[in-house]
């Protein structure tokens, strides 16, 4: 529980020093600003994703396509980094995921509701790039974008780049 409470508070924090870091070397924040503010979040969670994933999957036998690897980020992934596994996965089969959260850990403390919403994209950031570095050590360049209509519920959106 407590090491729970830590990462939350350690992933509120650095969000708010990145961006207050960024607001002070311009004094005000435009799009441009925010936009460089996710982008260095989200490669954060990149080097994070890629690590993580390194380590669980160790001892784990070879996935034999895409889908058995997005149930094994959905399932045993979310559950190490996020406590619970993910509500729903559906699949268009043609290489994008859709990934629903409906009670996300790093926005259930934010709020209920529609409060926060348009806060809400700023904390995801990392969430995305933790997804997208777990992906890309398994062999899979993607995109992952979130979107969140009413918190704590989140929906990540991956769609897998075909090389």
């Amino acid at each position: 529980m407590a090491d729970e409470t830590l990462f939350e508070f350690l992933h509120m924090e650095i969000v708010s020093h990145v961006y207050k870091e960024q607001q002070s070397s311009r004094g005000t924040m435009d799009n441009k600003d925010r936009a460089v503010c996710v982008s260095v979040l989200e490669g954060m969670g990149f080097r994070v994703g890629q690590g993580l994933i390194e380590r669980l999957t160790r001892d784990s036998p070879s996935f034999k396509d895409e889908l058995d690897i997005m149930k094994f980020i959905c399932k045993d992934f979310w559950t190490k980094v996020f406590r619970r596994q993910v509500d729903n996965l559906r699949t268009n089969h043609q290489g994008t995921y859709v990934l629903q959260d409906n009670k996300f850990a790093l926005l259930t403390q934010l709020s209920s509701g529609k409060q926060y919403l348009d806060q809400a994209p700023k904390y995801l950031a990392f969430s995305c790039g933790v997804v997208r570095g777990a992906l890309s050590n398994l062999g899979l360049e993607s995109v992952v974008t979130a979107e969140v209509s009413v918190m704590p519920s989140c929906k990540f959106q991956v769609v897998i780049q075909k090389l």
